[in-house]
């Protein structure tokens, strides 16, 4: 059962994420893709709070929530070719603040995502 309730997740988790991709892509123009941005920020403080609150135990509520949806949701594949796309059109510097800024809001989510949770 957990690998059926897994596969129902992770699609649910693509469905969201091209939903915030695309609604953040309508309504934001910017340099670089910050639907993506906002997808993975999100995806990080989500597995920051599910790291704390299922620690320990729950095996199959974390596989469903943190592989199943999250793995889903989250994309660190279309974020490397947002950033080797911004490399091919001459924008390094993009494609450096695209990255670079992506991993600090990332690594910061998990960290408040862990705080918020109490662990």
């Amino acid at each position: 059962m957990t690998w059926v309730l897994l596969a129902l997740a992770g699609g649910i988790g693509a469905a969201c994420r091209f939903w915030l991709d695309s609604f953040v892509g309508r309504r934001l123009r910017a340099a670089v893709p910050l639907g993506t941005i906002a997808v993975n920020v999100t995806a990080c403080l989500a597995i920051g709070l599910l790291a704390g609150w299922l620690l320990v135990g729950h095996d199959d509520l974390r596989t469903v929530l943190g592989t199943g949806f999250l793995g889903g949701y989250s994309t660190f594949s279309t974020a490397s070719v947002e950033g080797a796309r911004l490399l091919r059109a001459g924008r390094p510097w993009g494609a450096a603040v695209h990255a670079g800024g992506m991993l600090l809001l990332s690594v910061a989510a998990c960290w408040a995502g862990l705080l918020l949770s109490g662990a």
